[in-house]
């Protein structure tokens, strides 16, 4: 697999271990989600995506929806309990 980012105003490319990458963790933030059992196509930030069956539905923190992969979701969302008015509001 080749290591290599492409800048979009040069088409330069640049090796990715040159790149100063710094540690974060996501904050424990609340979304609502849904696993389809059916292919969805949702309207997104970033256009229009496939949700296969079996994959996530994440409704964002404003509100926003993109699919998720089941072993991407698994490793980084576990269940919480909220009430309903939180599904709600979303």
């Amino acid at each position: 697999m080749e290591r290599k980012i492409t800048v979009v105003s040069t088409g330069e490319k640049w090796d990715i271990a040159d790149l100063n990458f710094q540690a974060y963790r996501k904050k424990p933030v609340k979304v609502a989600a849904y696993k389809t059992v059916v292919a969805l196509d949702i309207e997104t930030l970033e256009g229009t995506m496939r949700a296969n069956a079996g994959d996530w539905i994440i409704r964002g923190v404003k509100g926003e929806l993109y699919p998720c992969k089941p072993d991407i979701f698994e490793a980084t969302y576990q269940s919480v309990d909220i009430d309903p008015e939180f599904i709600a509001r979303r």
